[in-house]
């Protein structure tokens, strides 16, 4: 391609950005062949195994994981921000009403909106690096708060206020359901969240540091980000990999129904992934937390999944694939008493942190993301048609 008016030539490179680095960052990386990603510097599934929620948010945030006294000033701060304005409050019911059928996730983006709005957020241009910061903590404190509300006012309920004597995860679990909840399963819950935090330079992330290059709010990023993890294509949902394991039912069921759907072309929910070459780190965690719980649908999904796999291998030969982090956190929030239409708004509420980071890492660098497009229509100019 050339260059025209003194403009840099294009180049040329793979549908969608395939592999295509546009930019350095020090927030964490996936290694896909390897089986492996990580948080700055720590091993996301050790932290997820390890560290509690907030300490992550910290760490994605300010660059380290917090001493004590970080950790007492951190979890202050955030669980302050976990109560919405009285103005947003008030128009929960009426968003909720709107949204209807397309459910909570959707339903956020509108709400997130009128948050951003309603506390003034400015351009992350206009901000200096504290006052983002301030601004990104306050979006994804109230970010849990929004789904429950919406989800329980879609479902009738009146929505539970937020405790500020428990953990991020414990309270979305109290704020969902009304009663507080069991620590082993708030635990397991949490360390979902955890490991769902970043991930790479995903289709939701990309979108969220796009906009933030404009110099946009912070509402404005997180909200795009949103749109895009609504996709089909990006976002997947754990509910449909769970909504397979019905449909088996049996152990005897496994092969003639996989095998069916294989040969007809069909996708296997919750079983390959874009990056991973090797078992997904997160589906192997996850697998060992819903064994941990034990029961007839822990049984049956590892069963469905050694049988898969094989049956993948003999059909799809050289493919490598292999659950991936859908497959088992579908049980795990079967099992810790999440409704299936919270599973992908549950993934939200931890990938929240992630983004935010990288809006916050993007707002240093004040250069516009701006790629080209190749023309591929007729050849301009072409003579206006006669006016008839």
């Amino acid at each position: 391609m050339h260059s025209t008016n003194g403009a840099a030539a294009p180049l040329d490179v793979p549908r969608g950005l395939a592999g295509v680095v546009v930019t350095d960052t020090a927030l964490g990386d996936v290694r896909g062949r390897e089986g492996f990603y990580h948080y700055r510097q720590y091993s996301a599934v050790e932290l997820a195994e390890s560290s509690g929620f907030e300490d992550v948010w910290h760490l994605m945030f300010h660059g380290r994981l917090p001493d004590p006294d970080e950790r007492a000033d951190f979890l202050a701060r955030t669980v302050s921000l976990r109560r919405l304005p009285d103005d947003v409050r008030a128009a929960l019911p009426a968003i909720a009403r709107a949204g209807g059928p397309s459910g909570p996730l959707a339903a956020l983006r509108t709400a997130l909106s009128l948050l951003g709005a309603s506390a003034g957020l400015r351009p992350v241009y206009d901000l200096d690096a504290e006052h983002r910061r301030t601004d990104a903590l306050a979006a994804c404190a109230a970010v849990p708060t929004l789904l429950t509300a919406l989800y329980r006012l879609g479902q009738g309920l009146e929505p539970v206020e937020p405790r500020e004597d428990l953990s991020y995860a414990a309270n979305y679990l109290y704020m969902l359901t009304g009663s507080t909840p069991d620590p082993a399963r708030a635990r397991a819950v949490e360390q979902y969240l955890v490991s769902t935090v970043d991930h790479g330079f995903n289709a939701s992330t990309f979108t969220a540091r796009v906009i933030a290059s404009t110099g946009a709010d912070v509402a404005a990023c997180l909200v795009g980000a949103i749109g895009a993890l609504s996709g089909p294509l990006h976002g997947g949902a754990p509910s449909r990999a769970l909504d397979t394991l019905d449909a088996i039912g049996t152990p005897d069921r496994i092969d003639p129904w996989i095998r069916q759907r294989v040969l007809a072309g069909e996708r296997i929910m919750g079983f390959g992934h874009p990056v991973y070459r090797t078992e997904d780190p997160r589906s192997r965690m996850l697998r060992s937390l819903a064994e941990s719980f034990g029961g007839p649908l822990v049984d049956l999904a590892v069963e469905v999944e050694t049988r898969v796999e094989a049956i993948l291998a003999e059909l799809k030969p050289g493919r490598e694939l292999h659950t991936n982090v859908e497959f088992y956190a579908g049980v795990v929030m079967e099992l810790c008493g999440l409704p299936r239409e919270m599973f992908t708004p549950t993934f939200c509420a931890a990938r929240v942190v992630g983004w935010s980071a990288n809006i916050l890492e993007q707002a240093e660098d004040s250069k516009i993301i701006r790629p080209a497009a190749r023309y591929v229509g007729p050849p301009p100019p072409q003579p206006l048609p006669m006016a008839s």
